[in-house]
């Protein structure tokens, strides 16, 4: 498995759990949610995105 698939998969396992928590709370976003800040689930999908969209190469969020 080459770097793009790893970061991908990482990526798509990350939004699984996401989506999972969302409906569990019933919730379209996570921005409603009581426990978004610090939430591990949320920080995890975010780092996977940032992750798929450098391919590991680092850097910080540019905006």
């Amino acid at each position: 498995m080459d770097k793009l698939d790893r970061y991908e998969a990482a990526l798509q396992e990350a939004l699984k759990k996401l989506k999972e928590c969302q409906e569990q709370k019933k919730l379209k976003s996570c921005l409603k949610c009581e426990k978004i800040i610090g939430c591990e689930i949320r920080q995890t999908y975010v780092k996977a995105v940032y992750e798929s969209m450098n391919k590991g190469q680092g850097g910080g969020f540019e905006f």
